[in-house]
């Protein structure tokens, strides 16, 4: 996670840039966004991996198919399954309009409604309980 933090702090240092290099910067500190909260996920330090993700779609339009599905996993992992299944099914979305076909995406997309399932299962029982 440290080298990626520091080429993200390098690629800060550019200036006066032709259009082309500012495109090519952006797309390299998409990528070590990516790369970084990917390395957040894997340490346990959700709320840095989603920094990580919204700094990445920040600079990619929000279309960043591979930052959305971060972000849905975050999002699964700090148990927000509303904003998981939103992420997971614009990345969806975005990919079945690129005709690309990613089964990572459908498997997320499985796992966040089973887990909304059982949300509202356990939300059943308690209203149950509570009104008779």
């Amino acid at each position: 996670a440290a080298r990626y933090t520091k080429a993200l702090s390098h690629c800060a240092k550019f200036v006066d840039l032709s259009p082309d290099d500012v495109t090519e910067v952006n797309s390299i500190r998409v990528s070590l966004n990516l790369n970084l909260a990917l390395s957040y996920l894997k340490l346990e330090k959700p709320d840095q991996a989603l920094r990580c993700c919204n700094d990445a779609l920040a600079l990619s339009d929000e279309k960043n198919t591979k930052a959305l599905y971060r972000r849905a996993s975050v999002y699964y992992e700090k148990k927000q399954w509303d904003k998981a299944s939103e992420d997971i099914e614009s990345a969806i979305r975005i990919n079945n309009d690129e005709h690309n076909n990613n089964k990572a995406f459908a498997k997320l997309q499985q796992r966040i409604q089973a887990q909304v399932q059982r949300q509202k299962q356990k939300e059943k029982k308690m209203a149950k309980k509570m009104f008779g």
